[in-house]
């Protein structure tokens, strides 16, 4: 297995940045609302917003912020949130930080987006706002002075590739932003020594091939991941190849006849809600299924999107989710 070095140095040298002109957390875990001792400016999705002060009133319209904020104590910040937040994703302290924090709306259209207008987000007060949707763009906020972070993997970039390093960095942005360096680096420290561990478990396990698919439970379109997406380094930290590693998009849609072509001995299955056996079924449904490694070794794996995508400490959940089930010496597995 080729093993893909994860490096400190970047995020540290961020951190190292925002210990000059950041400031702390309180020693009683609230907020540091005073100024920084210099203005914070970080760049996002080609954007440059600049900070005077950590954030005190943030409004959340997508749910892949919870993690970070959760490792940085920041999720008291934050006063509103929107959208969908599948309690799977996270534990009990997380869940519970949550519970504390009121859902102005969870209902998406029927493409699966949220709808929520400017005024009830600004009827917040929010001083930072996490998250963009379709109907409220960040040049709409920023038109009323609020400010917004999008997770770089969800900005419409082409041509770079996602890995872990993405999760240190944007953890490092989190830190500078809401004033909180110190605890961003032991964060980053501790989820490299996690993946680092996870490598070492699946080093001696035999080469497999792997693919990533996004079903269409009741019939439709089946998609899979290349190398554009985090399913690439999710799938290499876990020992496998990905059968679709020279295709360079996020996303493509893919029929029966190329998946037999490429015949993975495990499949990863994601979804975004619902029963996970309904997402197995779309698979083992297509035609020609049956004939698939995969299939006949029962050797599918069905998890939520973000245990895979974006870029962030779900992602290593995710991973750590993927060695279990498919571990040659485990209860059940292939």
């Amino acid at each position: 297995m080729t093993r893909r070095p994860l490096l400190l140095t970047a995020v540290l040298a961020t951190a190292a940045v925002a210990s000059a002109c950041g400031a702390g957390g309180a020693s009683d875990g609230a907020p540091d609302t005073s100024a920084f001792a210099e203005p914070v400016t970080v760049e996002n999705c080609g954007a440059e917003l600049t900070f005077d002060a950590p954030p005190e009133r943030v409004v959340m319209l997508k749910s892949q912020a919870v993690p970070f904020l959760h490792e940085l104590g920041a999720m008291d910040r934050v006063v509103a949130r929107a959208g969908e937040f599948p309690s799977e994703y996270y534990d009990e302290a997380t869940l519970a930080e949550l519970d504390q924090v009121p859902l102005l709306t969870d209902q998406l259209d029927t493409s699966g987006h949220l709808q929520i207008s400017k005024e009830v987000v600004v009827a917040q007060r929010p001083d930072l706002v996490l998250g963009e949707v379709d109907n409220l763009s960040r040049g709409a906020l920023e038109a009323v002075g609020v400010p917004l972070l999008e997770e770089p993997a969800l900005c419409e970039t082409t041509g770079v590739r996602p890995s872990y390093d993405d999760v240190w960095s944007q953890t490092a942005l989190y830190g500078e932003v809401f004033g909180e360096p110190e605890r961003a680096e032991e964060a980053v420290t501790a989820m490299q020594e996690r993946v680092a561990g996870l490598e070492a478990e699946v080093a001696d396990r035999p080469a497999r091939t792997a693919a990533v698919l996004y079903p269409t439970v009741g019939g439709g379109v089946t998609y899979a991941y290349g190398t554009g997406s985090m399913a690439q380094p999710q799938l290499e930290a876990a020992g496998f190849e990905n059968v679709f590693d020279d295709v360079d998009e996020r996303v493509f849609e893919v029929g029966p006849e190329e998946l037999l072509g490429r015949d993975p001995d495990v499949l990863v299955l994601l979804h975004s809600a619902g029963d996970p056996a309904a997402v197995e079924d779309a698979v083992t449904s297509l035609p020609g299924a049956e004939d698939l490694t995969a299939v006949r070794d029962d050797a599918l794996v069905t998890q939520l999107f973000n245990f895979t995508e974006p870029p962030s400490p779900l992602a290593i959940d995710g991973l750590e989710q993927i060695i279990d089930a498919t571990d040659p010496d485990g209860p059940g597995s292939p």
